[in-house]
């Protein structure tokens, strides 16, 4: 079954540690915590990987997060795993669910996120396969 679910969140980050500094580019370790509304009824819980540099718009990222709920009434857990990059303001971002991290009703469940801010408000849409129900 494959579906789109739609609707806001709202994170939290939180540094874990002070930033490496070397060579111009900072190194930070952040925690994320997240509360999805909409078709994903949800909270998260992960870790961020940062690298800044000294040029304006330009930095990566990879974190890791673990997504408990409910989506579109079928209840359980999976993983995303987000890498992320931006060169002087031009972005790409890859959040993808980890093959086979899916526990209870949503075991099997595969797919992608995509993040939009307007306005300081966090939309997604999460494009995502699910096996039948039995």
């Amino acid at each position: 079954m494959s579906a789109v679910a739609k609707g806001t969140f709202t994170v939290e980050m939180k540094p874990q540690s002070e930033p490496e500094n070397g060579g111009g580019v900072s190194l930070g370790r952040l925690s994320l915590e997240k509360k999805f509304e909409g078709d994903l009824v949800a909270t998260s819980h992960g870790e961020m990987l940062t690298a800044l540099t000294p040029v304006k718009g330009s930095a990566g990222y990879v974190a890791i997060e673990r997504v408990t709920g409910t989506l579109n009434g079928r209840s359980g857990a999976f993983v995303f795993q987000h890498t992320g990059t931006m060169a002087q303001g031009a972005q790409q971002l890859s959040i993808t669910v980890v093959p086979d991290s899916g526990t209870e009703e949503l075991s099997g469940i595969s797919g992608d996120l995509k993040i939009n801010i307007v306005e300081g408000q966090h939309f997604y849409e999460f494009e995502y396969s699910l096996p039948q129900s039995s």
